[in-house]
């Protein structure tokens, strides 16, 4: 166990009052933080290392014709230049697929080249500088074709599917008929553009090689399947591989399965028999490891006299890679949120020459309920109703697709206490009615949330050991969302123990399979695992008690016993106890162990739809005359199941909300048409908000009791902020100016050039 893991076990700075769960701990890991001792790949140098150099195509389709190898190697700091030419051989072709999870990777494999910033070479080298200067000397050139670029760039077709095997259409009902009823019809087209994911910590790698037993340091959000993909591809057992991932700065989904990139290190340590250690340049980032596919997305909808749904037709087109397969689920958006006798939604998709867009925070969600947050708002103007109104009186009890049902009175909720807060009974109906003492315009928008409450599968080992301690293991994930500390919460109380009394060990492969840290899921699959492992160790150690004529327990197997503070309490009698070191000791034992799974209910799955909901309300200020848009106060209602640890919550919330109004006013990839190349690949042109951006943000956490969900009664919060802030956001700057802007983000000249509606 390394030690910046070992110290995780350190008590946090807050006394715990009852459970663990439900208390508003402090990051455990955070100490190491603050004090600059948490130890990311990037900070690991074994004896030895050598320094790679990615150098990236500057074209976006076409050849690689030369590389002046000679020049780089003559370089007096660079030892070896990787090519297609002296790649080691690999065990599996790069652009095979044999499960949904299995993405092609650029790897060298040939001279083609597939899109801006693709791999061409990596430069090894003594220095970090010496294979920098290596990789400039290259000097490439090309044969070049022209880069196919947009949503119209060439012929569109309907794949098979979109996200993970999600159907590309879907329908209930008939449009057509529903939309020909329709005493009022909404026709709007809305765009969104490509999204990456910037984290702080990019993509990065420390490979070192002892003959088919592999070492690795580097940002994972699912271990497994990385030590999976590697072993496939290097053609060794997964468990010669050793992963070291205690600490993430961010992933946003862009670290949930390997990339090309990470492979590439790996490769040039075996080609030079030493360590490497290859980090991706922020620039490097826009292209080989994912980002969030543009949209342009359709929506109709019917609505009869009374403003209620009459049809509701949702249809998205979005790009791909030439070479690959994955399409932004941007129309499923419109399955959970509003009822309506007949909905249909669709996708269509373009191949562009781009890396394979993939999974970016809220896939499909998050582009898509802009544009369906935007359109229900003209439904309601259309209506002359309050968004608010129109909301409630159309919201769905039931999925509308599956016919489900789900906890849709914790949208209520949502809806009354967010609307409260925020003070939405003030907002007059028209737009351009409101101004502050300073003359700027005002305006109040409101958006729905939600997100689904999804589970993958998990295993943890949870020991006692012979001091009445305990010991919790998974191979868990921690993207700074404070993962280690919500889990641990958990497995305290699984083995009824104070939290300082558990050592938990997490973020290396070596450890139980925590599965994927994805799709707001981790808590919940990884805590149903902890809290499962907890139960079967204390059940052995129940059934010891029990069973030992030497116990207070003995015989209270049909009454049962609780798990509190080291010991054991006979349900029905708590004056008898025994503690867990005496167990033990009687039994001879220096520890006790078993294990637990975590993974969804089938039949549960079947019945119930299971989501996280919200409602977001927020305020911009936008001059009259400059039209510069400032979002000034948000408020947030989310209701996401049973809280683990709410300082916790509260700060995934906080990023999901200011992430959506990035996606409002701020994020925008901007693509040269002529080679293919994104113009803005660095943290100072590709804007996303600072703190002097971020408004005054408040969260309302509505108390929600999901049986349904899993045993814990956990729901995500790291994505569904995001779902109903960019449209809150952008139905505020119509309601502020009377212009509705359906092209994101939102710039100045969209409302300089537009008149009031």
């Amino acid at each position: 166990m390394t030690p910046e893991i070992i110290s995780l076990t350190e008590s946090s700075a807050h006394a715990r009052h009852g459970s663990n769960i439900g208390q508003p701990l402090t990051r455990r890991d955070g100490v190491l933080k603050v004090r600059g001792e948490a130890r990311y790949a990037a900070d690991n140098h074994p004896r030895g290392m050598l320094y790679a150099v990615l150098a990236v195509s500057s074209i976006a389709r076409g050849r690689v014709t030369f590389l002046d190898i000679a020049a780089a190697k003559g370089h007096p700091g660079v030892v070896e230049i990787m090519t297609s030419a002296n790649r080691p051989p690999l065990a599996e072709d790069p652009d095979a697929k044999t499960n949904p999870f299995m993405f092609r990777l650029d790897l060298l494999q040939n001279d083609r080249v597939r899109y801006a910033n693709q791999s061409i070479a990596v430069v090894i080298a003594q220095t970090l500088e010496a294979a920098t200067e290596g990789a400039a000397l290259l000097s490439p050139r090309y044969d070049v074709l022209p880069a196919r670029v947009g949503l119209d760039a060439d012929e569109s077709f309907v794949p098979a599917a979109v996200g993970v095997g999600n159907p590309s259409v879907m329908r209930r009902g008939d449009v057509e008929a529903g939309l020909a009823a329709a005493a009022r019809r909404i026709e709007a087209t809305y765009e969104t553009p490509s999204q990456y994911h910037n984290a702080m910590e990019p993509h990065a790698i420390v490979a070192a090689w002892d003959g088919d037993t592999l070492s690795v340091d580097t940002p994972s959000q699912g271990m497994a399947m990385a030590q999976g993909r590697i072993a496939g591809l290097f053609g060794i057992p997964p468990a010669n591989i050793h992963i070291r991932s205690p600490f993430l700065g961010g992933g946003f989904g862009s670290k949930g399965l390997i990339s090309g990139p990470q492979i590439l290190g790996i490769l040039a340590a075996r080609l030079v028999g030493r360590p490497v250690k290859l980090v991706l340049r922020r620039e490097q980032m826009y292209g080989p490891v994912g980002h969030r596919a543009a949209t342009r997305q359709r929506l109709r909808i019917g609505l009869d006299g009374d403003g209620m749904l009459t049809a509701l037709d949702h249809h998205a087109r979005t790009v791909t890679s030439t070479f690959d397969d994955f399409f932004e689920p941007a129309a499923d958006a419109s399955h959970t949120l509003y009822a309506s006798p007949a909905i249909s939604t669709a996708h269509e998709a373009v191949r562009i020459d781009i890396g394979t867009p993939l999974f970016m925070r809220a896939p499909g969600e998050a582009t898509g309920s802009i544009a369906l947050e935007s359109a229900i708002d003209e439904a309601a103007s259309a209506c002359g109703m309050d968004p608010l109104d129109f909301r409630i009186k159309n919201y769905a009890e039931v999925e509308p697709i599956s016919g489900k049902p789900f906890s849709s009175k914790a949208l209520r909720q949502c809806y009354a206490k967010g609307a409260e807060r925020f003070g939405w009974s003030r907002r007059p109906l028209a737009p351009r009615q409101m101004r502050d003492e300073a003359g700027m315009l005002v305006g109040w928008g409101m958006g729905s949330a939600t997100f689904p409450a999804l589970m993958f599968q998990a295993e943890a080992r949870a020991v006692v050991r012979g001091d009445g301690s305990g010991v919790m293991e998974i191979g868990a994930h921690d993207m700074g969302q404070g993962a280690w500390t919500a889990l641990a919460q958990i497995a305290a109380d699984g083995l009824g123990l104070d939290l300082d009394q558990v050592e938990f060990r997490s973020g290396t492969s070596d450890l139980p399979d925590a599965g994927i840290a994805g799709g707001s899921a981790h808590t919940a699959t990884a805590g149903t695992a902890i809290h499962n492992a907890g139960a079967a160790v204390i059940q052995k150690l129940s059934d010891l008690a029990t069973g030992d004529k030497r116990s207070p327990l003995f015989g209270a197997g049909n009454a049962g016993v609780i798990a509190r503070g080291g010991r054991l309490f006979r349900r029905d009698d708590e004056t008898r106890s025994d503690g867990f070191a005496e167990i033990l000791g009687r039994a001879g034992l220096a520890e006790i162990d078993a294990r637990g799974n975590g993974t969804a209910d089938p039949a549960a799955q079947s019945d119930y739809a299971m989501h996280a909901h919200g409602a977001v309300f927020a305020e911009v200020k936008v001059d009259p005359e400059l039209c510069q848009i400032r979002v000034t106060r948000m408020v947030g209602a989310f209701a996401a199941g049973r809280v683990i640890n709410p300082r916790m919550v509260r700060s995934q919330l906080f990023g999901g909300m200011i992430w959506g109004m990035s996606f409002a006013l701020h994020e925008h990839a901007i693509t040269d048409h002529r080679s293919g190349r994104i113009l803005n690949a660095n943290l100072a042109e590709y804007h996303v908000p600072v703190n002097a951006d971020v408004p005054s943000l408040d969260v309302l956490t509505i108390e929600e009791h999901d049986p349904h969900v899993n045993a814990l009664g956990i729901k995500g919060v790291g994505e569904i902020g995001i779902t109903g802030s960019a449209g809150a956001v952008a139905n505020a700057v119509w309601h502020a100016t009377g212009v509705r802007v359906r092209r994101f983000p939102i710039r100045i000249e969209d409302l300089v050039m537009a008149s009031p509606a």
